[in-house]
């Protein structure tokens, strides 16, 4: 099992972009040490909380700072952006840390409307992201379907793609395409099941990746103790509530744990059913079963606990399995 990071730069209580923007390295220093695959970088627009919606720029930022770890998007939301221009990023960043960048793709704007105005995207940009795909995949391996436009950087470079979904749509797709597939379940726990069958039953070889390849994600709360753990996963449902209640940045905590137990407060509580809670060894088990569920054959952890500095001892205290070699 190997396990990777997913981090979107939290912006935690007292802290401006900046800090969080430079808080993304010891973090991923630490999955280093931990002995993860890769660290994926989210790109959302408009909320406050995260700031790592210019993916490429802190991916290089990351990259330049790390010496192993693969480094990418997870994900680029390639509606909001052409696939000649995404091609050029990811080919520049391959040409500057080469074997160490992924790119991951969604299909989602990742906004809200306005925000998508703002970002000049239309329903139209999300039907088209299966030929977006494909174009993208062209201007990478060097068979681009527009002749005489070559990606340059990118031209070549196969930067390896995923496909990103949270429902049988990505799953479906994935498959088709024979691509590798990460399942957000993170945040949206609910199809996970009918996507991981779906993905696996109608997956078509491809000559990159003649098996399926899933990797799923889960929130991590980590301590040395359980009952630390249970009050750091406490205090990040409170501080995620407030971001999604109405009026959350006003109401006290004995008002959102009050808001927890209706049903809105239940709904942003399923949204987290699949966090690891507990001390190592309980995560560890915890995350074991998750794949077992899942047939996953990679997990991405997201840590979820609001302060920094726990957040980073969580991944030191749940490395990566150790992978022996083959007999």
């Amino acid at each position: 099992m190997r396990y990777s990071l997913l981090d979107v730069a939290w912006v935690g209580p007292g802290e401006t972009p900046a800090d969080a923007l430079r808080g993304a390295v010891p973090l991923a220093q630490a999955a280093e040490r931990s002995g993860y695959e890769r660290v994926w970088y989210a790109e959302h627009h408009n909320m406050p909380q995260i700031a790592s919606a210019a993916t490429s720029v802190l991916i290089a930022h990351v990259a330049a700072h790390t010496e192993r770890i693969r480094v990418g998007a997870g994900g680029v939301m390639l509606p909001n952006h052409t696939p000649l221009v995404i091609a050029e990023h990811y080919g520049t960043l391959a040409a500057l840390h080469p074997g160490r960048i992924d790119l991951g793709l969604g299909r989602a704007a990742g906004s809200d409307q306005n925000t998508a105005r703002a970002l000049r995207v239309t329903s139209a940009s999300a039907a088209a992201f299966p030929q977006d795909v494909l174009e993208l995949r062209g201007f990478l391996t060097g068979e681009p379907a527009l002749a005489g436009v070559r990606a340059v950087p990118g031209h070549g470079s196969n930067v390896p793609l995923y496909i990103l979904g949270s429902s049988l749509f990505g799953a479906q797709l994935a498959a088709a395409l024979g691509l590798p597939y990460a399942f957000a379940s993170h945040f949206a726990p609910a199809a996970l099941d009918a996507a991981a069958r779906t993905y696996r039953s109608t997956y078509q070889p491809s000559p990159e990746h003649p098996g399926p390849y899933l990797i799923v994600s889960a929130n991590v709360v980590a301590a040395e103790t359980e009952e630390e753990a249970a009050e750091q996963h406490q205090v990040s449902v409170r501080y995620r509530a407030r971001m999604l209640l109405p009026r959350g940045p006003q109401l006290t905590d004995a008002d959102i744990d009050s808001a927890l137990d209706s049903p809105m407060g239940q709904q942003i509580k399923a949204m987290h059913a699949h966090t690891a809670v507990g001390t190592p060894v309980q995560v560890q088990a915890q995350l074991a079963e998750l794949a077992e569920r899942a047939e996953a054959d990679e997990l991405m952890l997201a840590p979820a606990a609001v302060d920094r500095r726990d957040r980073i001892r969580s991944v030191e205290l749940v490395p990566a399995p150790v992978r022996l070699p083959s007999p």
